[in-house]
């Protein structure tokens, strides 16, 4: 346990000073009571009030040494139950994307969805986002941030090819990256490398139930390697792609590199990946569909270390102490101590 203000850990010096004050003060009544020919005797007393003067004093004793504390705020590590799951957003960036197919442009259509979805999701969903073209890497480490998860979408502009592989391939190492934690591998060490485990055993499509990758493009393929293989990849861990169509089958011309291109969405390619690992496919123009995304998503139940200001539970304990104090005075002595 820590405390914010630990200067307000001195007034429990103050306790002893009240204390001596208290039992100078009933010394006095005493002496009061048996000039007056009051029972002072504790053999004349009753049960109850031998009982009243021994808790309640140690009832208010203990409320007013449990208020100093509460008054230098403290605050401890507490493990709290919260559903946590991965959403990994890979954008497809290639110059397919700068197509005019969908208003105004299929990139700026795949942002409004993914905004969108981002929006909705709960705290305890971490949203990464990966941007692939010829090749695939993370721009944003999966965060529960949504500002800072909605500023690297905007980022995204239309670069070169497409490699649809690449971005299931970084959006794989994004999510093992996530859940090995930050100090997975923060460390060094002069031992000699151990030598390569055998591959691991597959397991059913989907069963890696608490992240899942969005994938948003247009499904036209012109880079190696081939998204056959990632998709495997992807399957044998068990993680769900759910791809999400940016196009028209109809398709569109676009410049890129001087030269004038058709480019056409390629459902059935989008269609095979979300098949082989258990996912679903979506077409961007239904904005309602790729919500339900999350509904899909299997969250798991984790203990999240969090640090927690106790000041208002101990404030509180403090003050029913008194007032436990006081009312087992009146109950049993008919005064306050």
């Amino acid at each position: 346990m820590s405390f914010i203000w630990p200067p307000m850990l001195l007034t429990l010096l103050l306790v002893p000073v009240g204390l001596a004050a208290y039992a100078w003060l009933d010394r006095r009544r005493r002496r009061r009571l048996a000039l007056y020919g009051g029972a002072t005797s504790t053999a004349g007393r009753s049960g109850g009030r031998r009982v009243g003067d021994r808790v309640a004093p140690v009832l208010m004793l203990l409320g007013l040494i449990v208020l100093p504390v509460a008054m230098a705020r403290p605050q401890a590590v507490i493990s709290l139950p919260q559903q946590e799951g991965t959403v990994i957003l890979a954008f497809d960036v290639s110059a397919s994307m700068a197509a005019t197919d969908l208003a105004p442009t299929r990139i700026a259509a795949a942002k409004v969805a993914a905004k969108d979805f981002v929006a909705r999701q709960p705290s305890g969903i971490t949203i990464g986002v990966v941007a692939f073209s010829d090749s695939g890497i993370s721009v944003q480490a999966p965060s529960n941030d949504q500002a800072t998860v909605t500023a690297a979408i905007d980022r995204l502009t239309p670069e070169k090819g497409t490699s649809l592989a690449g971005g299931i391939l970084a959006s794989l190492k994004a999510i093992a990256v996530a859940e090995a934690g930050p100090y997975a591998n923060n460390y060094y060490s002069n031992a000699t490398p151990a030598a390569p485990t055998d591959a691991p055993t597959p397991v059913p499509a989907g069963t890696h139930a608490p992240a899942v990758i969005v994938l948003l493009s247009d499904g036209e393929n012109n880079e190696n390697p081939d998204p056959a293989v990632a998709t495997q990849a992807a399957a044998d861990k068990g993680v769900r792609i759910y791809t999400v169509g940016i196009g028209s089958a109809a398709g569109a011309d676009v410049t890129v590199g001087g030269f004038q291109l058709h480019t056409q969405l390629d459902e059935a390619a989008l269609q095979g990946i979300a098949q082989t690992t258990g996912g679903t496919y979506y077409n961007a123009t239904d904005a309602q569909q790729l919500r339900s995304i999350y509904d899909n998503l299997d969250t798991q139940l984790v203990l999240q270390p969090q640090m927690v200001e106790m000041t208002g539970l101990l404030a509180g304990l403090s003050l029913l102490l008194m007032l436990a104090g006081a009312a087992a005075s009146m109950f049993w002595l008919g005064r306050l101590p």
